[in-house]
């Protein structure tokens, strides 16, 4: 593909009418419920590297990424699809009633070509959420933030600065997957629905789920992509946002890679964790913190009282590879940061996990169901289990309305696994068997060969998924489902 610049791709992206620019959404002091708000999920061109790409985006009509909501508002949304194949979004975060949740066939079909569906319930809690569609398209970016924010801090003197990641491929997601498949059958698949591929071989392979007798190293990244995106941009343009000298920051950080994993790295501005997954915690203050697939962190920083511009990066876990932004005052000078690092990160662990404490913890209460969730799968065969079956042949987890519910996921493969369900938000309360009172969230990372227990009350009817956030481990199985018995 030609080499082009940026400035060239915008311009020819705008003279065909495509979306090119990543519009950031713009936070209020209190934002105002509208009658519906419209999403549309269309096809945009974007500059990566000086190439363009033609990839998906949400856009509302006006062009802007996502969505601003409040908590205590109705959530009323029309989600259009503008594209020439079915898609179906998920408000990832967000606790909706069952048929609202937008997973194929749990229970909503598809939505196909030039159609909507109108989305309305009640939106119980403020957070950093996002939307995604819950199909391979997720992988062609087809995914934005959806903040939700909180009437009791209208007042509170912060700068929010909004930033989603992806890995990004020119090639496309079917490709990618028959590449880890060897199923030359995947790349002529244009959607996940039903959540596999067809023409796979489904069953579990390679790796026993008990975990016994492994003598294969780590796998980190299975996928090596072309770029890594923070909303839509290289370091070798990063977006850089304007902020005052010694004001405060709010960042709300959302990982929307669909395989990889990151370190965030404030570099030489502290900062300090303040939420994970949209749900507050006791303040964690650091230089780095870890941001799986799916998962959300917001981070405060106190800019320095000088000019200046502070890069915050985030690093491809196991890897030298790299993307962020810049946080820049009036006349602070944007200094290049090259898109590959001197060093490689280190795999994403569970040192700041074990350190985290929900601010609003769950009641006390014993759990009526304790149930284990084996973790397993391999790279020989790329077939990735829960409990030894794969989406298809998967086991329901049975749950009652008003039961405490507690998962313990033991990770018997040699990847890690960010599991997130859907419906609900869990408390971690253990790690390795050690109990603690720890963050409430809705995906957790699990890394290999360790421990993870989560509680949830089961307070949401319906038929709930519960998955890997590794875009490619749910494609060839590690799904379920926690259904509410009738």
């Amino acid at each position: 593909m030609q080499q082009i610049s940026r400035r060239k791709v915008l311009a020819s992206a705008a003279a065909i009418g495509a979306t090119s620019v990543f519009l950031p959404l713009v936070i209020p002091r209190t934002a105002r419920a509208a009658a519906y708000k419209v999403i549309r999920a269309d096809t945009r061109i974007i500059d990566v590297g000086g190439r363009a790409a033609k990839v998906l985006g949400l856009v509302q009509p006006d062009g802007t990424h996502g969505l601003v909501t409040s908590a205590g508002d109705r959530f009323q949304v029309r989600m259009e699809n503008a594209l020439d194949a079915p898609t179906l979004i998920h408000w990832h975060g967000l606790t909706p009633p069952f048929g609202q949740d937008g997973v194929p066939d749990l229970p909503q079909p598809l939505l196909q070509p030039r159609q909507s569906y109108d989305y309305s319930f009640l939106i119980a809690t403020p957070g950093t959420h996002w939307m995604h569609a819950h199909t391979l398209q997720e992988q062609q970016l087809l995914a934005a933030p959806l903040i939700v924010t909180d009437a009791a801090e209208a007042d509170v003197d912060e700068h929010p600065v909004v930033v989603l990641f992806h890995d990004f491929s020119f090639k496309t997601p079917q490709e990618l997957l028959a590449g880890l498949t060897g199923a030359a059958s995947a790349a002529t698949s244009h959607s996940m629905s039903g959540h596999s591929m067809p023409g796979m071989n489904m069953s579990a392979t390679g790796m026993a789920d008990d975990g016994q007798g492994m003598s294969m190293p780590m796998d980190v990244n299975d996928i090596e992509y072309d770029a890594y995106l923070a909303n839509d941009r290289t370091l070798d343009d990063p977006q850089a946002f304007p902020v005052e000298r010694n004001g405060n920051v709010r960042l709300r950080l959302i990982n929307g890679a669909t395989a990889t994993a990151f370190w965030i790295d404030t570099g030489l501005v502290e900062g300090e964790a303040i939420a994970v997954d949209g749900n507050p915690v006791v303040p964690v203050r650091g230089r780095r913190f870890p941001l799986a697939m799916g998962q959300r962190i917001d981070i405060r920083l106190r800019i320095p009282d000088e000019a200046g511009a502070w890069p915050v990066l985030a690093l491809r876990e196991g890897s030298v590879e790299r993307t962020g932004f810049v946080l820049a005052t009036k006349g602070g000078a944007v200094k290049r940061v090259a898109p590959a690092g001197e060093q490689a990160a280190p795999a994403l662990d569970l040192a700041f996990e074990v350190g985290l404490a929900a601010v609003k913890p769950l009641a006390e209460m014993p759990a009526a169901l304790q149930q284990p969730v084996v973790l397993g799968g391999s790279m020989q065969g790329y077939s990735w289990t829960l409990n030894g079956k794969t989406w298809g042949d998967h086991r329901p987890i049975s749950v009652r309305n008003g039961q405490r519910i507690e998962l313990t996921m033991r990770n018997a493969s040699m990847m890690g696994h960010p599991m997130h369900l859907h419906g609900h938000h869990f408390q971690v309360v253990a790690i390795d068997g050690q109990r603690f009172a720890g963050a409430v969230r809705d995906t957790v990372w699990v890394p290999p060969m360790r421990e993870v227990t989560v509680a949830f009350d089961a307070a949401n009817p319906g038929t709930w998924a519960f998955h890997c956030h590794h875009l490619y481990h749910m494609a060839t199985g590690m799904m379920t489902v926690v259904d509410y018995a009738a």
